[in-house]
């Protein structure tokens, strides 16, 4: 059966109805899970066996019987680790029927069937009793519910009702607790990820200052944790004013309250500076007495031979709302609130324990100023990168200025502003932004000559960026509107960009293979089921498609130097014919080929670019830095080949890619 799914094309901007497949949705969720990247965390694996082993052995010395309730099972990997451990018997409840299907095959491939029920429910919909889903409570909780905030994933209220309901009072529970870190810290560069800063623009007739408005600059933002691996931070991007200290903790193996609350620590800086970020993460204890610990803790605060690389599991940035001066020495209050799903930090100065607790409860921060649900974090960041912003401002002063009517296409930019600063008489968006410039409400194939005022626009500018951009050349849209506004536009209009360039390179990555590389087996026990389950779901599609990853955030090397494959010229209108190009990019390092990586360079004047992907490649073993405000497009190849020495290079990876001009999707295949 098809059934017809309405979404707005990225690149093209039209509206439109595609036939899918009735299982597209469960594909989409498989072969972008990250089921995989668990199995692969070894640490992770290691610790929970430990610690169910001990609470099967606990609950068996009180001579009782072993009985686990395992919520949010997915494979029924943790299940199979405590029926092997002893466990007497195991319910594993999944919500998502794909996954329970695969756990009940993996379970009984496992030889585990007569010891372990899948129950495909939501944990409250389980029902206990002789006619229920359960027999009788259960005296071990097991569950694996965390994201990198801890709470996002509902723990808490799943917590609450599983001990109301489903376990017994004083059970068995791995993990036993968690535990919240918090540090304060002062960084221009995360900072600038949530405020605009000021855009100093050397014009003719002197310096101007573009400002935020003070609705933006005293907003305080939006409360959304920013999730990153905080391990590919260098500590020069940031300033520790304080030590690290403990939040708040949750024990599992009691009742669990997840009404909103607070907790308050008192922080003595051990430097002055500005208080700008809270950077959080967690640890869980698998066992009481904390021998079997899983943390979350960065490079810094850890030592690095214990670390272990994971991307669902990464570590917290937290904006306060306004920058706060600190003093080293003078205490301070740290104030963390939370709901169910989410926490939020404030600071404040120390004060009289009265005064505290009348001041105890914050409400959530709600963004006034509209840019940070317009902007997510990489968008701040690319706005307040100078350097591009330069780029911009370079090209715009080539412009000729006296008569110029500029219209501007993209989302939320500051080229009106700068153009404006840089003298432009007229100049119209079609998105946002100022008094003096005139922001027209549509969309450019239905720009009319009297939105204009009846004149011909000379210079047409876009950055390009759209917020329903996920891939770098979801930014073409910028070639679809410039098509769409010809009859708008003088003969000799100036187009800025001029035109972009798709490039390519083959890498092999440090750690991001994991998240699509097969298990086998995990732990001893057989889950072939699930990586046949990924692959089917990738050839479903997705295996043809690349996929988006800020990639300054995982470690590669080059194994190529860097190609060009397209060139697409804005100064002329979309072609009405598909864009095809085959070639073969030759392998000169030796490594592991992981796959590809493409990404957009707009070429702003001849000698003029913005790059969205390869900065540098920064030494002789071909480590490659990358555009921090961007994802970049990873495809990764089906197989891999490893090549150990020079004479091993397996020579050309040849490609062909097809840009469908009437869809605006680029379908690529590789061949090794």
């Amino acid at each position: 059966m098809k059934t017809f799914c309405g979404r707005a094309n990225p690149t093209t901007g039209a509206m439109e109805w595609i036939e899918e497949d009735e299982n597209y949705d469960y594909h989409q969720e498989i072969a972008r899970s990250r089921y995989a990247d668990m199995l692969h965390d070894k640490d992770r694996n290691v610790k929970y066996y430990q610690g169910i082993r001990a609470a099967v052995s606990r609950v068996k010395e009180r001579g009782e019987k072993a009985i686990v309730l395992d919520i949010g099972t997915g494979t029924g990997l943790l299940s199979m680790m405590a029926a092997s451990a002893g466990a007497d018997f195991c319910y594993a409840v999944e919500v998502f029927k794909p996954m329970a299907n695969a756990a009940v095959n993996i379970v009984e491939k496992n030889g585990f069937g007569d010891k372990i029920k899948v129950i495909n429910k939501h944990s409250t919909e389980v029902t206990v009793g002789p006619d229920g889903d359960m027999q009788c409570r259960a005296n071990i909780l097991v569950t694996e519910l965390f994201d990198t905030e801890l709470i996002g994933e509902g723990a808490l209220p799943t917590y609450e009702h599983a001990h109301k309901y489903l376990v017994q009072e004083g059970c068995e529970a791995v993990p036993h607790r968690a535990t919240v870190y918090v540090q304060l810290v002062e960084s221009k560069r995360m900072w600038s990820w949530n405020k605009l800063f000021p855009v100093r623009v050397e014009a003719q007739d002197g310096e101007k200052v573009i400002v935020s408005p003070s609705e933006m600059e005293n907003c305080p933002g939006v409360p959304s944790v920013c999730d990153i691996q905080l391990n590919q931070m260098p500590s020069s991007d940031f300033t520790i004013l304080s030590d690290v200290v403990t939040m708040f903790s949750v024990d599992f193996s009691k009742p669990v309250r997840s009404a909103s609350t607070s907790y308050r620590v008192q922080l003595e800086p051990v430097r002055s500076g500005k208080a700008q970020i809270v950077l959080s993460w967690w640890d869980i204890d698998m066992d009481p007495c904390g021998m079997i610990n899983c943390t979350m803790a960065p490079y810094w605060v850890k030592s690095t031979s214990a670390f272990q690389w994971r991307d669902h599991w990464m570590q917290c940035v937290y904006f306060l709302p306004n920058e706060e001066p600190v003093v080293q020495g003078e205490k301070v209050s740290l104030l963390a609130c939370r709901d169910e799903y989410s926490v939020w930090y404030k600071l404040q100065k120390a004060r009289g324990e009265e005064e505290n607790k009348a001041a105890a409860r914050v409400e959530s921060p709600v963004c006034r100023c509209q840019a940070h649900l317009l902007w997510n974090r990489p968008r701040f960041g690319q706005l307040n990168d100078q350097n591009r912003t330069g780029q911009y401002i370079k090209a715009l002063m080539r412009v000729p200025k006296s008569e110029s009517v500029c219209l501007c296409v993209s989302d939320g930019s500051l080229l009106p502003v700068l153009a404006h600063c840089l003298g432009a008489k007229q100049f119209f968006k079609a998105n946002h932004l100022e008094d003096k410039i005139k922001i027209i409400e549509t969309r450019p194939e239905l720009l009319m000559s009297s939105h204009l005022e009846d004149k011909k626009v000379s210079v047409l500018v876009g950055e390009p960026f759209f917020t329903t951009s996920l891939l770098p050349w979801h930014n073409l849209y910028f070639w679809y509107a410039r098509t769409a506004v010809s009859s708008h536009l003088t003969s000799n209009v100036t187009v800025l960009p001029q035109s972009a360039s798709l490039h390519m390179m083959i890498v092999e990555f440090q750690d991001l293979w994991r998240i699509r590389s097969p298990c086998g087996t995990c732990e001893g026990f057989d889950v072939q089921t699930l990586d046949d389950m990924i692959q089917n779901s990738l050839n479903f599609r997705e295996s043809k498609e690349a996929e988006p990853h800020p990639l300054w955030e995982y470690p590669c090397k080059s194994l190529s130097d860097p190609q060009e494959v397209f060139r697409f010229d804005f100064r002329e209108t979309v072609p009405e014919h598909s864009l095809s190009t085959e070639g073969s990019i030759k392998i000169s390092q030796k490594g592991k080929s992981h796959g590809a990586v493409l990404w957009m360079e707009y070429h702003l004047a001849a000698d003029i670019s913005v790059n969205t992907g390869l900065m540098q490649i920064s030494n002789e073993k071909g480590n490659c830095e990358w555009n921090p405000h961007c994802k970049q497009a990873v495809y990764f190849f089906s197989s891999v080949i490893e090549a150990e020495t020079l004479s091993d290079l397996p020579g050309d990876v040849t490609y062909a890619i097809n840009f469908n001009t009437k869809t605006g999707e680029i379908a690529m295949d590789f061949k090794l």
